[in-house]
């Protein structure tokens, strides 16, 4: 086995790790989308669509980090969220990780998005339909940064498929 090829299944396993990360926040996600095909392109031996691949993804990744940040930022300014209530689901969140196995992120993220908004309105019904905003705000957020990234994950497989032909 060359060491191109080696590069090439480590990326690949790198990029499919970002493309979970996009949906698993605490994975790494587009960043390491990103830094992924920047080693393909330097070290997996595909010469010129390496960085053809590279700058494509690139411009995929942070098109879907940009529009992540928006929607989600868009939404939460629209239902006047603040941080903070987001800074305690997501610190909720990472607790619920380690008291419910696979599912805690979620529950926790959620379990602690409508204490804080509860605490904030005093009111149940407006937190639960403050924090259902909130949740789907993100969920967007979080979808339009899965479909880049993958998007991206589809350019270097096409890459790795041009190279290997060329090869």
């Amino acid at each position: 086995m060359t060491s191109e090829t080696v590069v090439t299944i480590l990326c690949g396993l790198a990029i499919l790790v970002g493309v979970a990360g996009t949906i698993i926040p605490v994975l790494p996600g587009s960043i390491l989308i990103g830094a992924s095909l920047l080693a393909w392109a330097i070290w997996g031996g595909a010469g010129t669509a390496g960085w053809v691949v590279f700058a494509i993804g690139t411009v995929l990744v942070a098109a879907g980090m940009a529009a992540s940040a928006v929607l989600t930022g868009r939404k939460l300014k629209e239902h006047a969220i603040p941080g903070r209530s987001i800074v305690v689901g997501l610190v909720a969140g990472v607790a619920g990780m380690f008291v419910i196995p696979v599912v805690g992120l979620f529950v926790g993220f959620a379990a602690g998005l409508l204490l804080s908004e509860f605490a904030r309105t005093r009111n149940f019904p407006a937190a639960g339909r403050s924090s259902w905003a909130a949740l789907k705000a993100t969920g967007l957020g979080m979808l339009a940064e899965f479909g880049l990234a993958c998007l991206a994950a589809s350019t270097w497989v096409i890459g790795v498929w041009i190279a290997a032909v060329n090869a």
